[in-house]
């Protein structure tokens, strides 16, 4: 934490110029002999600090001093400022640190770089909150206090104590051993072990979370994207999967497999039309998915998804009847 305090001390004096050692302990949040030590151990460092007395005395920095990143190029530089646009970092709880990290990287830039690397950050946009049919994309709000919680833990490698409630149920305690973070569509999940069993849960659905001092039950060591990708898998293949044969308009054939869970086979038509095999979660999804295609797919089978899928329809056309035109 030190390290950090020292940072933020030698940025503050780059801003704001001179300042007394009271508007630096009130703005650090530490008592003025704290700032005083810090200022000896930053001379020793080689930082030219020096002291003005007087009235309107104070710490200031000589002038023309810098701090640099040295080795840093402008793809290196832009790299970090557009990782810091991302909104992944929110989902872990540190929106915060990574807007602070990014206002450091620029500060220690030499300044040809620094206007450079910034302005062409600018032009870069990632992750709106809309896309371009102007649907907002809603990222998951976790209270910082519960997910700093589960962060601490994981990163300890200690039990977690988690207060989750599983999609329609209630919430209820329960201890386990954390494994890593994930973040995927800005949605963040904790991946750990429960009694020795695979588990995956939704930070979204923690009500409260509690890191304890005993050690987890974990490996030292852990591919957390192939461990990811297993998960995936088993969760894709468990479940009320249903399977359906389905006609799509070629042009369309991305936004169906795109919804589906896998593709089972698939076969081109006399008359251009693809055939395919997909399975979804469930009969729920299926529906979804072909009433999103409207008349660019036709659901072949089973029967049942058949039926709903004209009853909706039929539905819709009771809304809309036809008027008789007015002679």
């Amino acid at each position: 934490m030190r390290a950090d305090r020292l940072v933020s001390l030698v940025l503050l004096l780059r801003h704001r110029g001179r300042l007394s050692a009271t508007t630096l302990a009130r703005e650090l949040e530490v008592s003025t002999r704290t700032v005083l030590r810090d200022i000896e151990a930053l001379s020793a460092a080689g930082v030219p600090v020096y002291a003005e007395r007087g009235r309107n005395g104070g710490f200031a920095l000589l002038p023309g001093f810098q701090t640099e990143l040295t080795g840093l190029n402008h793809d290196e530089a832009l790299a970090l400022l557009i990782a810091g646009s991302r909104r992944g970092a929110q989902a872990f709880g540190l929106g915060s640190a990574l807007a602070s990290a990014m206002l450091k990287v620029i500060d220690a830039l030499p300044e040809g770089q620094r206007d450079t690397a910034a302005g062409a950050a600018r032009r870069l946009l990632i992750d709106p909150e809309t896309d371009l049919l102007s649907r907002r994309v809603v990222a998951e709000e976790v209270p910082d206090a519960i997910v700093a919680e589960v962060r601490r833990a994981v990163f300890a490698g200690h039990k977690l104590r988690i207060h989750y409630a599983a999609s329609g149920q209630a919430a209820r305690w329960r201890t386990v051993d954390p494994i890593g973070l994930v973040t995927v569509r800005d949605q963040g999940y904790l991946l750990a072990t429960r009694s020795g069993e695979d588990r995956t849960y939704r930070l979204s659905r923690l009500r409260a979370a509690e890191e304890l001092p005993e050690p987890a039950e974990r490996p030292e060591r852990v591919d957390l994207d192939r461990t990811w990708q297993e998960r995936s898998t088993r969760f894709r293949s468990g479940g009320k999967q249903v399977a359906v044969e389905v006609r799509v308009d070629p042009a369309r054939r991305d936004r169906l497999v795109g919804t589906a869970l896998a593709v089972l086979a698939e076969e081109t038509e006399e008359d251009g039309r693809l055939r395919l095999e997909v399975t979804f979660q469930d009969a729920r999804h299926a529906e979804w998915a072909l009433w999103q295609l409207a008349a660019d797919a036709e659901a072949l089978g089973p029967s049942w998804l058949r039926d709903s899928l004209r009853d909706r329809a039929a539905a819709i056309t009771a809304r809309y009847p036809v008027r008789p035109k007015s002679s």
